[in-house]
């Protein structure tokens, strides 16, 4: 597992070193709430991801991690408490987006085909002998040890707007941050460990044990982070504009 490790703390590094997440704190007030705007469509689309999965997942310890991390993201029962994704428009008010730009906001076309291109990589994996191994590493990958370091990087940006008084008020950027990452190696991590990431982690590491080569996870990591970076590509012009 140490060179599993290895492995994806440089695909990591690779992502937190895009050029966009590395100069986000310059972007200009306009292209930084563009870039918002877009990743809302992405984080919309995380929900139905997370369906797909759990539709195509026949690993019983698998479903109820997945099961469990859905449900997450819609607490109460009742309607009184919001959803995530109402905590991120709450955030995104904060750091001065408006209901109108809100209104007026659709995916563009690179943001739909990274959509497309992400449930289009769950549905092939469901078709394979391991499926189960492959889902859930795009499940934790892609939607948790990933979101958690862009989360980060935005943060870098976000925190004098949502911090007052020395007081986190962010519900959804920076809790997020915390709640996905990946805090223990592969090697070291169990059911025990708190966030997303881990939690997944535990069982892959299990269903890794039982197959003869880890090219598939290796392959399906890349591939997940190739999607994440596209998304941000889209931006590169406004690093560009923050060079003349």
């Amino acid at each position: 597992m140490h060179a599993l490790d290895g492995f994806e703390d440089a695909l990591i590094e690779r992502f937190r070193a895009h050029p966009v997440l590395a100069n986000v704190k310059g972007l200009p007030e306009e292209d930084f709430a563009a870039l918002l705007l877009q990743r809302r469509f992405v984080s919309l689309a995380f929900t139905p991801c997370y369906d797909l999965a759990i539709d195509l997942l026949r690993d019983e310890a698998g479903l109820r991690i997945a099961r469990v991390i859905l449900r997450e993201e819609y607490p109460d029962g009742h309607g009184h408490t919001p959803s995530h994704r109402e905590d991120m428009t709450h955030d995104m008010h904060r750091l001065g987006i408006s209901r109108p730009a809100l209104v007026a906001s659709r995916p563009t076309a690179d943001t739909q085909e990274v959509i497309r291109d992400t449930l289009e990589l769950i549905a092939d994996a469901g078709g394979h002998a391991d499926a189960d191994l492959r889902l859930l590493t795009i499940l934790r990958f892609w939607g948790e040890v990933l979101v958690s370091v862009e989360y980060g990087r935005l943060w870098e940006r976000m925190a004098p707007l949502l911090t007052e008084g020395g007081r986190n008020r962010s519900r959804f950027y920076f809790p997020h941050h915390v709640h996905d990452a990946k805090t223990h190696s592969l090697a070291t991590v169990s059911l025990l460990s708190g966030s997303h990431s881990d939690r997944l982690a535990a069982r892959v590491t299990e269903l890794l044990a039982q197959e003869e080569s880890t090219d598939c996870f290796r392959e399906l990591e890349e591939r997940a982070l190739h999607l994440k970076a596209r998304f941000y590509d889209q931006f590169l012009p406004a690093v560009d504009r923050l060079a003349v």
